[in-house]
């Protein structure tokens, strides 16, 4: 039976429905765990410094492909350059260093990326306004220990100046940083950039931004069932279900260079009713009839 590794930064409470959109893309594939499959799932459980030793363990297991989500790709590369690695994430593959190509991978690695580009941020933009019209100056908080953020502040910067929107930088290293950056924030929104850093850990995001009252828009639905007011972005579990059914091709024979990187095809719009009332603010009727989901 092969045995695919399962690589991921968040913990397994938090990464629950991931890794189920990951085991309906295998079966999509043909494979089924338990049946035809295994797989070893290992979680860093927010602590990114792992992720190189629970690569390294899987390599020692002989899986025949890794999954990495959320960043875990530089750790997967690092401790293989012959098995097939499947990526997940949301920045921008080619800008990154992950791949060559977004047609023509090459090397071991292909997968599946949610990355939007600057449309994602005036996306984010249009909602704040659309909450609070006179929105002005926005926060964008970012995880300086991410190496390829600069790609996505780049992306950030274009959209605030084409929506005449004031964008200043609030900065984190670790986790000890949020709270400070939390009660630093002066502005009329916030938004994120995309980052496993604050994938794993959206209760606490969550409430740091409620704790100021700050009106957050969230690139994840997660965010928004964790009581954030709003996420807006492309489908990371369809993202997953996406990188299982390219691990269940590679299992057949498919060569991880010859993939071509999968990009977004479904967003995603979930609006939490309950912050909105605490906020004091109104769901646009205009947003409210293209939410995917209203959580009352």
């Amino acid at each position: 039976m092969p045995i695919v590794g399962f690589l991921n930064p968040r913990s397994q409470s938090n990464g629950e429905a991931i890794a189920s959109s990951f085991r309906q893309g295998l079966r999509d594939a043909g494979y089924e765990e338990g049946r035809n499959v295994a797989v070893e799932y290992r979680w860093a459980d927010g602590q990114v410094d792992r992720l190189l030793t629970l690569a390294t363990d899987l390599v020692a297991r002989r899986v025949a492909v890794i999954v990495a989500g959320g960043g875990a790709w530089v750790a997967a590369k690092g401790a293989t350059s012959s098995i097939p690695i499947v990526f997940t994430s949301g920045l921008d593959p080619v800008r990154t260093g992950m791949v060559k190509s977004i047609h023509r991978p090459e090397a071991n690695l292909t997968g599946a990326t949610f990355y939007s580009g600057g449309a994602l941020f005036e996306k984010q933009i249009d909602l704040l306004r659309a909450f609070v019209p006179n929105v002005k100056r926005v926060a964008l908080m970012v995880h300086v220990g991410l190496r390829e953020v600069e790609s996505e502040l780049q992306d950030a910067e274009d959209a605030a100046r084409s929506n005449g929107v004031a964008l200043s930088r609030v900065s984190v290293a670790e986790a000890a940083d949020l709270g400070p950056a939390f009660e630093s924030v002066d502005a009329d929104g916030m938004l994120f950039t995309v980052d496993p850093f604050f994938d794993s850990r959206p209760g606490e995001i969550v409430a740091g931004s409620a704790r100021r009252h700050i009106l957050t828009i969230y690139y994840l639905r997660e965010f928004a069932e964790a009581g954030g007011l709003a996420g807006y972005g492309a489908s990371i579990r369809d993202t997953y279900r996406q990188a299982g059914l390219y691990a269940g091709r590679i299992l057949n024979g498919a060569k991880p260079g010859d993939l071509p990187v999968l990009q977004p095809t479904r967003f995603e719009l979930v609006i939490n009713a309950k912050t909105a009332q605490t906020l004091g603010l109104s769901i646009p009727a205009t947003w409210l009839g293209i939410a995917g989901r209203v959580i009352e």
